[in-house]
């Protein structure tokens, strides 16, 4: 589906001539032309194309199908992609880039079970849990990866509270731009978010990403994973406070987002998909993109469904810190406005593509 965007596509009285070849496209309208040029080998099937509409406040709708290259082999994100063992890595706070954990390396990098593990015991087990007392801690060269983070032992880091006694000492801060970074799960061990940190091979150097196209994309990653591992689709997406943020609902992994910026006589934007947020690249660009349906969640709202969703076995919940919580809820909504009218929910639900 193409949503064509143009000075010309708003006029309800201008007569539109739309062209499709297999590289670009075109709107003709009033003496101006508006062509969108599409990435080096997505090509469209001009036989294919059909439903040409325009809709007042939408623009032009039309639907053609793609030809694309075909996904590399493994499509799947791991969190354990640049942590290997016996190579030394570095920890930089998202944010602002400063060595939050240096060149440590790790011989062992281990999955953890589901945060929700522990619910599934009373169907694996017919006696009380033998699991109620034990603990997962992290020695000096381990790294555990969960859902959302990664477990390490804390070592000697500086910035983690040596002795805390409530729930507020328990966050561990970036030393320059007093982000939150994870939180002291004991004495020894620290928990860091996904969302906060990149992990670097320490012969590398750090490389800034701006903090939208981040938050997404790393969110983006984990229902991938998730799904992928544990045929689990939707999520609720929860803050170190405990509170429900957003509700989601994946819808799919395959989709691929194009946008161009086009050029015209008239120096009007054309776009095929319109998203302030997308990385640039350029004029024009693509990105694999995953569809998902929200729900927010904050100031009450949905808290019916919430409850629902809650007792759900089938719904998986998903923790970061409570601030990135209301950051993605900023993402998913910018890029919902960005959406024409009519394609901005389904079933009260709101729709949203983030990158993966």
């Amino acid at each position: 589906l193409l949503f064509l965007r143009s000075a010309a596509a708003e006029l309800p009285s201008a007569p539109v001539e739309v062209s499709v070849c297999a590289d670009s496209l075109e709107v003709r309208s009033g003496g101006s032309c508006d062509a969108a040029a599409l990435p080096a080998g997505v090509r469209l099937m001009p036989s294919s194309c059909r439903g040409l509409r325009r809709l007042r406040g939408d623009g032009l709708h039309l639907r053609v199908r793609l030809r694309s290259p075909p996904p590399a082999a493994d499509v799947i994100f791991t969190l354990r992609e640049n942590l290997k063992p016996n190579k030394n890595c570095i920890f930089y706070c998202q944010s602002c880039g400063d060595i939050v954990v240096k060149d440590r390396k790790f011989l062992r990098v281990l999955p953890l079970p589901s945060e929700n593990w522990s619910d599934f015991v009373e169907e694996w087990c017919c006696h009380p849990d033998p699991f109620a007392s034990s603990t997962l801690h992290p020695q000096y060269g381990d790294c555990f990866v969960g859902d959302t983070f990664y477990l390490l032992n804390s070592g000697n880091e500086p910035h983690v509270p040596e002795s805390p006694k409530s729930k507020e000492n328990t966050r561990v801060i970036c030393k320059r731009c007093k982000t939150m970074l994870g939180e002291t799960v004991s004495s020894d061990t620290i928990k860091y978010y996904v969302t906060e940190v990149i992990i670097q091979p320490a012969e590398g150097s750090f490389s800034p990403t701006p903090r939208s196209q981040f938050v997404q994309s790393m969110v983006a990653q984990c229902l991938l994973e998730l799904s992928s591992a544990k045929s689990t689709f939707r999520f609720t997406i929860k803050g170190d406070n405990g509170r429900t943020y957003i509700l989601i609902w994946l819808l799919n992994s395959d989709t691929l987002l194009v946008e161009s910026l086009g050029s015209s006589s008239s120096h009007s934007d054309f776009t095929l998909f319109g998203d302030t947020l997308t990385p640039s690249s350029g004029p024009v660009g693509a990105w694999n993109a995953v569809k998902v349906l929200y729900q927010p969640c904050i100031q009450c709202r949905n808290k019916e469904l919430a409850d629902a969703w809650e007792n759900d076995m089938g719904v998986h919940p998903l923790k970061f810190p409570s601030e990135t919580c209301l950051e993605l809820l900023l993402v998913l909504g910018l890029s919902t406005t960005s959406l024409p009218p009519s394609l901005q929910c389904m079933n009260s639900f709101q729709v949203r593509n983030s990158f993966c």
